[in-house]
């Protein structure tokens, strides 16, 4: 096993796939592994470069991999898939690995440490609770509406919703009533938990020194600054702010032909929990500056040019540059639109 000197593992719950190749591109190992298996043979491998896909448990695997000496690379598996010849299998999704590992334009994601593993936990878990309780929350609105009861939008007109279900009454039929207040029940119940685990992530941001910092840009809170730190591990893999942009999905589509490039609608590509987090936070603080009165000349100036909601985009565009410049620099925010003007 000397002559290895890359190796493209295909993950999998039970049964790993290994394909190794020498310093010239020669096939020199293909092998299957047990779960079990799989440190063993990489504590026994001299030093080599592991690729692999970003997927599901790869961080696990690149921490325990990376404790024997080897320089492990996680992909987007949509820049591997290209790589991977016809009739797919196993064996095809290692060699892929293995010979888009040593592409010199192959784009890689940093390896996530267990806390910050344990901190996208918390965000996912209070996504997926929030989620379930919009869910919960149509379904009972729908119900009620079928029998022509309705609420106001937001919290207030559905607890009024609740409170009439909990409440006998000749307007909602007893069999109805009885069944939705079982919705009503796992609502209060998914809402309690959801609002636990905000506390919690936002106890730990104010604690954290750079998410205190993050937290200075306008727009940005601890839910926010949190999500940022957990899901980019080391900034300085975007080359710029706008490279950063794009992977969160809000820089336009470039369509080009005949030297001619035309931007589109945002991508929508990249991470959506921070996309989403971004947005909502650029239009609440679109909403407070329309209330005090706009401060900022280039918002004032993009709103007047601009509609609402591409305004509130493109204002969470700008806050992720600055997120990027803020991780990389190390330096605390600097808010330019309330700086003296220069004599």
């Amino acid at each position: 096993m000397s002559e290895i000197s890359t190796i493209g593992l295909d993950l999998a719950k039970n049964v790993f796939q290994v394909h190794g190749a020498d310093g010239d591109g020669q096939v020199v190992l293909r092998r299957q592994l047990r779960r079990s298996q799989v440190e063993t043979f990489f504590a026994e491998l001299p030093p080599c470069l592991v690729g692999m896909e970003a997927c599901g448990s790869a961080h696990h695997w690149a921490r325990v991999i990376g404790r024997y000496g080897h320089e492990v690379r996680l992909m987007p598996p949509a820049y591997v898939k290209p790589y991977v010849r016809r009739n797919k299998n196993d064996g095809r999704d290692a060699e892929g690995c293995c010979e888009a590992v040593g592409r010199p334009t192959m784009r890689f994601v940093p390896v996530k440490s267990v806390e910050q593993q344990a901190s996208l936990a918390m965000h996912s878990t209070r996504g997926l609770l929030t989620r379930q309780r919009t869910m919960v929350a149509n379904a009972l609105r729908a119900a009620l509406s079928e029998i022509g009861i309705v609420a106001a939008q937001g919290y207030k007109g559905f607890r009024e919703l609740i409170a009439k279900l909990e409440q006998p009454s000749e307007e909602i039929p007893e069999v109805m009533r009885a069944a939705l207040l079982v919705l009503a029940k796992h609502w209060q119940a998914l809402d309690a938990d959801e609002r636990v685990l905000e506390q919690q992530i936002t106890k730990a941001a104010r604690r954290d020194q750079d998410a205190r910092r993050l937290m200075e840009v306008p727009g940005i809170g601890p839910i926010t600054a949190s999500t940022a730190l957990a899901k980019v591990p080391d900034a300085k893999i975007f080359r710029s702010g706008r490279d950063f942009a794009a992977w969160v999905g809000l820089t336009g589509k470039d369509h080009g032909t005949g030297g001619r490039h035309r931007p589109g609608r945002i991508s929508k590509q990249g991470d959506r929990m921070l996309r989403a987090l971004l947005i909502a936070g650029a239009s609440a603080h679109l909403r407070q500056q329309k209330a005090r009165g706009i401060t900022d000349p280039w918002l004032n100036d993009l709103l007047a040019r601009r509609p609402y909601k591409v305004a509130m985009v493109a204002l969470a565009a700008r806050n992720a540059r600055i997120l990027w410049a803020m991780l990389v620099k190390g330096e605390p925010y600097r808010n330019r639109a309330s700086a003296p003007a220069a004599a």
